[in-house]
């Protein structure tokens, strides 16, 4: 049975100027590494893992265009997060859809050419309350 998610990983040939991206983005500092191949921050209501792999350590070919599964990340301010991350050089993946009511997403390319989707989603709200009020 899936339970949920452990770890998001993202990949990049530059660790330490990914770490540095991603702590400005975030927020906050790692809190594990391996030096040299690996950099984890926690965050989010539950904290929820993200890791950065240097690139030589990826299944996949670095060089390729973005692909594969996009994790979405619930975000209060979608246009402010969009601002922040086109402000620190992420690329526009796929515009600010709306999916439906109450969910609305996007989706970056970070400069290590991870996909970071960034989604306002009321559901994930209403579930957070309702886990908080039980």
């Amino acid at each position: 049975m899936l339970r949920g998610f452990a770890t998001v990983n993202y990949f990049a040939d530059d660790l330490e100027a990914a770490k540095a991206w991603y702590t400005e983005l975030l927020g906050l500092p790692s809190y594990f590494e391996v030096p040299g191949g690996y950099v984890e921050f926690r965050f989010g209501d539950h904290a929820q893992e993200l890791g950065i792999v240097k690139g030589a350590w990826a299944p996949h070919d670095m060089s390729a265009a973005p692909g594969g599964q996009i994790a979405y990340w619930h975000v209060d301010d979608l246009d402010a997060m969009i601002a922040r991350l086109a402000s620190l050089g992420a690329k526009e993946y796929e515009p600010k859809t709306v999916r439906g009511e109450g969910f609305t997403t996007a989706s970056f390319v970070d400069p290590f050419g991870n996909v970071i989707g960034v989604m306002f989603n009321q559901h994930y709200l209403d579930v957070l309350a309702a886990k908080a009020a039980a």
